[in-house]
């Protein structure tokens, strides 16, 4: 769903894909091949909302901010299940974490990750390439070569599927039965982690 707030539209790519049931309100804008999940929402009432190239904001994420403050997520962005983003800047090629909390005015250091549930306190300066963890969150090491590899290949995943979505998704009424000839998921879709 998209509302329009005080005179601001939200700005979609084409090539995105927001779920219909994720709301996108006001001042926001969704670059390239951007995946936002059901549940999502991203409220651009009080200050704007900007989401750069290959971003995912998965289900039941949401996105806001105090009055003045601008959210941005830089390219490649990836925010896990549930986590909230409020006031903050998220580097490139970041993962946040599912059910993560990221407070006001934070700097999400390019290629960082936060680790599930934690919690990072208003205004905290994360260099690039560190591993948060906790409540609050600690640096606890740097990312390695190996960590980036696996989280760039799972975004690769979230940048590949607003084209799917777009392309194979469509409203249905559900089966009372299993079909006998329905396919294996792992024959429909090799991901990156099987191929290991």
């Amino acid at each position: 769903m998209f509302i329009s707030f005080k005179g601001f539209i939200p700005v979609v790519h084409p090539s995105s894909y927001v779920h219909p049931q994720a709301c996108i309100t006001g001042n926001v804008i969704i670059g390239k091949d951007c995946y936002i999940g059901p549940g999502a929402a991203l409220r651009g009432d009080w200050g704007g909302i900007i989401l750069e190239d290959g971003c995912n904001v998965q289900e039941n994420c949401t996105i806001h901010m105090f009055p003045g403050y601008t959210v941005l997520l830089k390219q490649g962005a990836h925010i896990g299940h549930g986590a909230i983003v409020h006031g903050a800047q998220i580097g490139r090629n970041c993962l946040v974490g599912m059910n993560s909390v990221i407070m006001d005015r934070v700097e999400l250091g390019d290629e960082s990750i936060v680790g599930a549930l934690s919690f990072i306190k208003e205004g905290t300066i994360i260099p690039p390439r560190s591993l948060v963890v906790g409540n609050p969150g600690k640096i606890i090491k740097e990312v390695s070569d190996e960590m980036l590899s696996w989280k760039t290949k799972g975004t690769a995943l979230y940048q590949a599927l607003p084209k799917e979505m777009q392309q194979y998704s469509q409203v249905c009424e559900p089966l009372t039965e299993l079909p006998a000839d329905r396919p294996s998921q792992e024959i429909l879709y090799e991901t990156w982690q099987l191929s290991k």
